[in-house]
């Protein structure tokens, strides 16, 4: 196994209220994330325990990453709002963390994800490729937290 670890923050004009459930709509994320579909898999919804599976896919290769949602606390009362999922899958282990927070007018997204890569041969490739796997990931969910910013600052997302 192999760790790759990275963390991106990013300001919106939207409610802390208002991202966390844009956020949290995990099919939803779909529209922000190029070449993926995400499906909810039977069970809880919008609680701890609920689970769900991203599937990328370019070409032949497809890359499968399901998670289970492990701690839910919307924002409240000024307090900021977290969820924690557990990436359960055979390539993907490890977690992922979504905070939002009030900031000024609006709200301060941090997404962070410790990833453990396997099996072996993509561990290694991960290991040799130093710090570009990371950078890599902040490079993605960058662009993830900016399309959604754009969505949810066009009202195109219901708030």
């Amino acid at each position: 196994m192999s760790r790759v670890r990275f963390r991106v923050a990013v300001r919106m004009a939207a409610s802390p209220e208002a991202v966390f459930a844009a956020l949290t709509d995990w099919p939803a994320q779909a529209r922000w994330i190029p070449f993926t579909r995400i499906r909810r898999r039977p069970g809880p919804r919008g609680a701890v325990g609920e689970e769900f599976s991203t599937v990328s896919a370019l070409g032949p290769f497809a890359l499968r990453d399901p998670m289970r949602v492990t701690r839910l606390d919307p924002p409240l009362d000024g307090r900021p709002g977290r969820v924690d999922l557990a990436k359960t899958g055979t390539v993907l282990g490890g977690t992922a963390t979504i905070e939002v927070a009030a900031e000024g007018g609006g709200s301060r997204v941090v997404w962070t994800e410790d990833l453990l890569v396997r099996p072996a041969p993509l561990a290694r490739a991960a290991r040799l490729g130093g710090p570009l796997p990371g950078l890599l990931g902040r490079v993605a969910f960058g662009g993830v937290l900016l399309r959604a910013r754009r969505d949810l600052e066009r009202g195109a997302v219901r708030r």
